[in-house]
């Protein structure tokens, strides 16, 4: 029996998923009436993790919008992922938007969830790895005490516990 147990919180978007909810909108799109004769684009940028809505105005941006939120919690994922820009005017009187698509926790993220672990007086360590925070404890039911206390606390952004050991 091992003397330590560890799991490791990440915040990723499974990328696959994400296409699957985004051509299951663009096929939506094209078969709606009031977007018919439209100029309405989702682009998804893989290696700048970017989205861009590019419509003909605010009020069908906002509409392609519900559309992608909802195909998104179907697949199962999760809409912090997204963090949306302003609305900017685009060629021809179109209007763009762009969503980044979070990948990995930013320090501040993980430095406040290792201070969450720490103030809550588990038995159980923090240490921020790169892009991910391992947990680490003694007693398996310290980490489940762990996930649930995270759980239970708004970061503002999607958490998973993965490598569970």
């Amino acid at each position: 029996m091992a003397d330590q147990f560890s799991f490791d919180v990440v915040s990723e978007v499974n990328m696959q998923e994400l296409k699957n909810a985004l051509d299951q909108a663009t096929k939506e799109i094209k078969q709606r009436f009031d977007f018919k004769d439209s100029k309405t684009e989702i682009t998804l940028k893989e290696k700048e993790k970017e989205l861009v809505v590019l419509s003909d105005d605010e009020y069908k941006l906002k509409a392609v919008q519900d559309i992608i939120k909802g195909k998104c919690v179907k697949r199962g994922v999760s809409l912090k992922a997204f963090d949306y820009g302003h609305i900017e005017p685009a060629l021809s009187g179109t209007v763009r938007q762009t969503a980044k698509i979070q990948s990995g926790l930013a320090s501040e993220k993980a430095k406040e969830i290792a201070k969450t672990i720490k103030d809550s007086k588990l038995k159980a360590q923090a240490q921020i790895q790169g892009e991910q925070v391992r947990v680490v404890s003694k007693s398996k039911d310290e980490l489940q005490s762990a996930i649930a206390l995270l759980r239970g606390r708004d970061f503002g952004i999607d958490l998973q516990f993965t490598n569970y050991r």
